[in-house]
């Protein structure tokens, strides 16, 4: 085997049957659920402890602030360009699920089940940031809020990682039948 080949057996674009796809996959929805509205969760798990125990006051306004300023930039975001960008999200996951299910490409069909549920994830985000602004969210409430979003999207996070599994299997079981 010579070194072309060695390349493109090892950038795959038969994504299901790729390491790297399901390396992807995996610090995709990793790193989702550890960043929750854009902070990081031990930082949430500081300010909680250090609010009930009364020590390191200074965590507790750092998470206030990294809150207000990720909110208040979502929303901003969303009231400047939210029709915008969700047109042309509506429009790639169109294109993406055309591809992937009707024309059966691969690919397509790759980029679909990550971008799908990753576009649920930024709606629960923006109805959390847009909850934490209305109600002018602090303390117990704001954990309570926060621990919330980190639950729903662990939970998009473990239902799409077992549809792409299960799609996945089947797309490599049918082509190794089908010898390719």
């Amino acid at each position: 085997m010579n070194w072309y080949e060695t390349v493109f057996e090892l950038i795959d674009m038969r994504s299901f049957s790729n390491l790297w796809f399901w390396i992807a996959l995996a610090v995709l929805w990793s790193s989702t659920s550890h960043w929750v509205l854009g902070v990081p969760w031990d930082m949430v798990t500081r300010a909680r402890k250090a609010e009930r125990t009364g020590e390191d006051d200074q965590s507790v306004i750092d998470l206030h602030d990294m809150v207000r300023i990720n909110t208040n930039r979502i929303l901003y975001i969303m009231r400047e360009s939210g029709l915008l960008a969700s047109g042309f999200a509506c429009f790639i996951l169109t294109a993406t699920f055309m591809l992937g299910f009707y024309y059966r490409i691969e690919f397509a069909q790759a980029v679909f089940l990550l971008a799908m549920p990753m576009s649920l994830v930024a709606l629960l985000s923006f109805w959390s940031a847009r909850k934490i602004r209305l109600r002018e969210m602090q303390g117990a409430l704001l954990y309570r809020q926060m621990h919330r979003h980190r639950l729903v999207t662990q939970v998009i996070g473990m239902v799409s990682i077992f549809i792409t599994a299960m799609w996945g299997m089947l797309q490599n079981m049918t082509l190794g039948v089908l010898g390719g």
